[in-house]
């Protein structure tokens, strides 16, 4: 039986040691019908890494004698291209940089010159010794050693180089996010070294008989590129063309194929269905969309896909959190970066909104520099890179953009309290939140939480200002349910039915003794609002109410749980009806 490829981005190891392993060889044809010189943006945690390792070994000679091997059983070992074994490929991988602000140019250079040094040893049957009488092989500047191996390659009739480049942007999204846009701007302007590189690497594909033939370079956002490149100059952008929408990560029929191969293994429980993990799967794990003229086309994150198949494989049951640690790493890095100002202004009231309305709309903007990622679209843009948004349709050619699943839900509820923290704005005892909602879950007793939570609205002053209407409530309120365990959140406009605000789905995969679910109407009146208007409110909370405890998807996830269907009406900031049908 194939073992789980989770963790591993070495193509030929996953090849050799007969891993699982999803075919993204078809890919290579379209590539090489685009321009030599292209740029890839996916989120983190995507399946980036892997996809460059086996485009390295694909083209390298090194790998030439290894061909059959490597590829023979993929799409692309029996449909080979021209090109396949015919490069020099140097590979670089900045996550290895530091991003400390002290080392981060000492170690910038070390590692490139490490690795341009290594490629030389290694291709030096090809380049002749002659290299380094224009190599300085004891070169501790990476400008000024890839202008002279460019120089050497460029003059001589040895192989061309077919250049990756992984992660770009790690350190210096960290140094922008840990230390502010100033010190980033100094690493990244000017007479920089990091700026000097990418100039030199943009020289290495312009020149006749230029030493960079190919050129594929991947990172989480266009910033540092606009910013090292002077305007995002350096290759064609495909990351949004329909075509690669599904370069990155897996389909639901992989997916499905995946599932199947393990259930047919006997590898999986014998109650357990291919169809039924697709099903817990796919809330948490699916619908990223990158290109808007594949919007049927969904794809699941594959580090999350691998992390939750390999639990099952492995321990014959569900992770402890369907979440991956390194996922939620990778999040509060991005977090930071993300930067929401400290006086909940525009960008902290976007997620707000993202979170309550479901969705925003935005022209995705293909490059900006950091000191414009706050302006609003360059904001939602950068969110929609780091996969925290994904295209859900097109309104009048701009991109509809809505939270992709559960998991980055999660992020973003931790963003907004954080927010309010921040801002002084509200701030609730989230132990204390999450005790009763524990009572609310095992006994029953839903109507402490609720008026605690109402309770800290009426008494933190700061919040009154805010509250304008009903999508601010429920925004504060899902946010601060959505870090309680035991219930997932699905708000009503994931299912569009003009169904009430949301369900509360006891999490009974994890938490099998929850004894009771909910479906909670929010309604909001205004303060001078009468008897009338109330009831008139009340009506119609129990209509929806009694249509969305009548869908499928809560008759099938509920399980052996009691429904309560449960009336919420603000009037300002007062909690005035907390009423269950």
């Amino acid at each position: 039986m194939k073992a789980l490829p989770y963790g591993i981005s070495d193509f030929p190891r996953i090849m050799r040691e007969d891993y699982y392993y999803v075919d993204k060889t078809r890919f290579i044809e379209a590539l090489e019908r685009q321009p030599p010189y292209l740029f890839l943006i996916r989120p983190r945690r995507f399946g980036k890494s892997l996809f460059l390792a086996m485009l390295e070994a694909y083209y390298s000679i090194d790998y030439a004698d290894r061909f059959e091997e490597l590829f023979g059983k993929l799409y692309i070992g029996q449909h080979p291209t021209k090109w396949h074994n015919r490069y020099m490929v140097l590979r670089f991988n900045f996550s290895e940089v530091s991003s400390k602000l002290e080392t981060v140019e000492r170690s910038f250079c070390e590692y490139c010159c490490m690795v341009m040094k290594n490629f030389i040893l290694k291709n030096e049957h090809l380049l002749g010794n002659r290299v380094w009488e224009i190599v300085n092989p004891d070169e501790t500047n990476p400008e000024q050693m890839l202008a002279a191996l460019k120089e050497y390659i460029s003059r001589t009739d040895c192989p061309r180089i077919y250049l990756l480049i992984d992660e770009y942007d790690n350190f210096t999204n960290t140094i922008l996010s840990s230390y502010g846009q100033e010190r980033y701007r100094e690493k990244t302007h000017g007479d920089g070294l990091i700026r000097g590189f990418f100039n030199n690497v943009k020289a290495s594909t312009s020149n006749a008989g230029a030493a960079v033939e190919r050129l594929f370079i991947t990172g989480v956002s266009p910033i540092t590129m606009d910013d090292v490149t002077s305007g995002f100059n350096i290759g064609t952008n495909i990351s949004m063309l329909p075509q690669f929408n599904n370069i990155i990560g897996f389909s639901e029929d992989e997916v499905r194929e995946m599932i199947t191969y393990y259930k047919d293994e006997d590898a999986l429980p014998e109650d357990v269905t291919v169809e039924g993990l697709l099903e817990i799967m796919k809330p948490w794990y699916d619908n990223y969309c990158f290109s808007p003229q594949k919007l049927g086309e969904r794809m699941y994150n594959s580090d999350m896909t691998l992390y939750f198949l390999n639990s099952y494989v492995q321990q014959q049951m569900p992770p402890i959190s369907m979440v991956d640690n390194n996922i939620r790493t990778d999040y509060n890095k991005l977090r930071h970066l993300v930067q929401i100002d400290k006086t909940f202004g525009a960008n902290a009231s976007i997620i707000q909104q993202i979170v309550a309305e479901g969705s925003t709309t935005a022209q995705i903007s293909t490059s900006f520099p950091a000191e414009k990622m706050t302006d609003t679209e360059n904001f939602k843009s950068l969110l929609f890179y780091f996969g925290m948004l994904s295209i859900q349709g097109t309104d009048f050619g701009s991109a509809v953009l809505g939270i992709p699943n559960l998991t980055v839900r999660e992020q973003l509820y931790t963003y907004l309290v954080e927010a309010y923290r921040e801002a002084n704005m509200f701030d609730l005892d989230l132990s204390s939140f999450s005790g009763l909602v524990k009572k609310m879950a095992l006994r029953g007793e839903w109507e402490p939480v609720f008026r605690f939570f109402a309770g800290e609205l009426e008494r933190q002053s700061a919040i009154r200002e805010f509250i304008e209407g009903e999508a601010h409530v429920k925004g504060f309120l899902l946010a601060y349910l959505g870090l309680t365990q035991g219930y997932v959140l699905f708000p009503e406009h994931e299912s569009s039915k003009g169904y009430a605000d949301f369900y509360m789905m006891p999490d009974l995969l994890h938490q099998p003794e929850i004894a009771y679910s909910y479906i909670v109407e929010v309604k909001y009146a205004r303060r001078d609002a009468s008897e009338a208007d109330i009831a008139l409110l009340k009506q119609d909370a129990a209509e929806q109410l009694k249509r969305y405890a009548a869908d499928e998807k809560v008759l099938r996830t509920k399980g052996h749980t009691e429904l309560g269907l449960i009336t919420l009406v603000f009037k300002g900031w007062e909690l005035v009806v907390a009423e269950k049908l």
